[in-house]
């Protein structure tokens, strides 16, 4: 069986990260979503948020994709799940420079297991969760970057 993890902090989910994930659940037999949470970096929403947010937003998935969250480096967290792959998604030159120092990071911490990247489809190729973060703090239309879940969760947290 191929168990890939695709990490991130998902700080919210957005449509470019459902596409990287949708495309990876056709390659691998399991995905698991995991919610990275770094001790030393004040998430916007909770792990615990992230989780429902993305569970809303991924449905069933056939019981091939499940949602983790976890406070160890990834290559730990993908020996404890039993996956050989991390799935990343490519935006732009600048995704590459920063993907390609952590593959070979992780390459020297666990050479088993082995990066996959996913170009994201053009019309995601500029969305980021901050710029999500940044629209919604101003009102904006969330409608083409963000599922309804999460655009009401986001305004719901900017109205507190």
């Amino acid at each position: 069986m191929k168990i890939a993890v695709y990490p991130g902090s998902f700080d919210p989910i957005t449509y470019g990260h459902i596409d990287i994930a949708k495309r990876a659940l056709k390659v691998f037999d399991k995905l698991i979503i995991l919610i990275t949470v770094n001790p030393n970096k004040s998430g916007f929403f909770t792990a615990a948020e992230r989780i429902d947010m993305v569970r809303q937003v991924m449905g069933d998935c056939g019981g091939r994709c499940t949602i983790e969250s976890s406070t160890d480096l990834t290559v730990h967290k993908c020996k404890e799940l039993g996956a050989n792959h991390i799935v990343r998604g490519l935006r732009a030159v600048t995704d590459f420079e920063y993907e390609f120092q952590m593959t070979h990071a992780n390459r020297t911490l666990a050479g088993d297991i082995d990066s996959v990247f996913f170009m994201t489809s053009n019309e995601y190729s500029y969305l980021s969760s901050n710029t999500v973060k940044e629209i919604a703090q101003f009102d904006g239309d969330l409608e083409t970057f963000v599922p309804p879940y999460v655009a009401e969760k986001l305004t719901a947290k900017f109205r507190k």
